[in-house]
């Protein structure tokens, strides 16, 4: 039991990472909208998870670097390099300042049930003041540093929230069949491609990948240990997507007609707590806000940090200026008038447009042998990984004309 503990890795907080308020909100919106249709989007999801996050395990523990740093090491012409590190921090940027906001409105979505009366009006405008507590939260905690003990007591509540989820998938007694036919027969339902792309970006998150590579190099030093990292990845993203299969199918024998709330979001657990479920849902959402509002600025402080080189420590000014603008970022666009609900769906959609990006330049860099000697990609790694990137921007670009078709 001891060595198992002792081998429990990073992938465990990359998989919590994705089991936040989006993935809750868009599972639930895929399972009330869809049924059982759009569980083999999940099934690709997982897959595409493990693949991905396995190369940046792999990039971290052989090279003892992170993702950004070997790419700007790697990219030797200085016209490419400056381009391909502006998109790149681009990318993570407008990800991660939407991805927050989506965080924060989780939070706010789980927090507006226990607080109801949350407005104040400032002239012709009425303003949540939860966002900006829930920023205020998130700053103090990552300014002072000491926040793993209050983020490990909210990812209890995340956790037992998951499970909760699994419960009630199984006392509703679901129709097996269709649950098979739903994971392994694609269908894409009509108006149901944006919600596709959001179950893709809510759990192949696009700065996990840099994440990743730059946490499982802290806990394995030596090539001997990638079979560990490996066994790691696969165990807690099949565990995150299992979790989100089961949201699907709670919400799916919900019926309901649409979500606004999180009282919407609660009748999924109905079965398990009766009128209680919107209470413990809001608890849940609460935490898996608060735990990702923190992850997601200091994931781009790194991010940032590994492009520019800085050797300066994590208590660096400039370090804390990058989640600090994007913790700022992400309050400000969940205080517009937006529905909590929309805002998530949106970051969503975001990192699964964004996800072709970075998938791409990983992709050319695990098949560097200059970097990763025997360890680079083999044949069968590489058919995967460019399979994952053909749909990621296949589904990208049938997004960006959907939305130029509504205009």
């Amino acid at each position: 039991m001891k060595n198992i503990f002792n081998n429990i890795g990073p992938a465990t907080l990359i998989a919590a990472a994705f089991i936040g308020p989006g993935t809750v909100t868009l599972c639930s919106i895929a399972g009330v909208n869809f049924g059982y249709n759009l569980l083999w989007a999940m099934l690709l999801s997982i897959a595409a998870t493990i693949i991905l996050q396995e190369m940046a395990a792999r990039l971290g523990i052989v090279t003892q670097k992170g993702l950004s740093e070997v790419l700007r090491e790697e990219i030797k012409n200085p016209l490419i390099k400056s381009v391909s590190l502006i998109l790149i921090i681009s990318a993570i940027v407008i990800g991660n300042s939407a991805y927050e906001a989506g965080n924060i409105s989780g939070g706010v979505l789980g927090l507006g049930t226990l607080i109801p009366n949350n407005t104040i009006n400032i002239g012709n405008y009425t303003i949540s003041y939860l966002n900006s507590l829930i920023g205020g939260v998130a700053f103090i905690l990552l300014y002072i540093g000491n926040y793993k003990i209050l983020e490990r007591s909210l990812i209890v509540l995340v956790i037992l929230m998951s499970l909760s989820f699994v419960l009630t998938a199984i006392i509703t007694k679901p129709d097996i069949l269709s649950i098979f036919k739903g994971i392994f027969i694609p269908n894409v339902p009509e108006n149901s491609l944006l919600t596709i792309i959001g179950l893709v970006g809510t759990t192949v998150v696009p700065y996990n990948l840099f994440l990743h590579a730059s946490l499982v190099k802290e806990k394995w030093h030596k090539k001997s240990d990638l079979a560990l990292a490996r066994k790691d990845t696969i165990i807690a993203v099949v565990v995150g997507g299992f979790v989100s299969m089961a949201i699907i199918i709670s919400a799916s024998a919900s019926n309901l007609t649409s979500i606004n709330n999180a009282i919407d979001l609660a009748k999924g657990l109905e079965p398990l707590y009766g009128g209680a479920a919107k209470y413990f849902l809001a608890i849940g959402l609460f935490a898996a806000g608060i735990t990702s509002a923190i992850t997601a600025p200091l994931a781009a402080a790194f991010v940032v940090k590994g492009i520019f080189n800085w050797n300066d420590g994590l208590k660096s000014k400039k370090f804390k200026a990058v989640w600090m603008f994007i913790l700022f970022l992400g309050v400000l666009f969940s205080s517009l008038n937006i529905k909590p609900i929309e805002i998530i769906k949106f970051a969503q959609i975001t990192n699964g447009m964004l996800l072709p990006i970075i998938s791409g330049f990983l992709l050319w860099i695990m098949n560097k042998k200059n970097v990763l000697g025997k360890y680079s990609n083999n044949l069968t790694q590489n058919v995967f990984g460019f399979i994952i990137l053909v749909l990621t921007i296949f589904l990208g670009v049938k997004s960006i004309w959907k939305v130029f078709e509504t205009f």
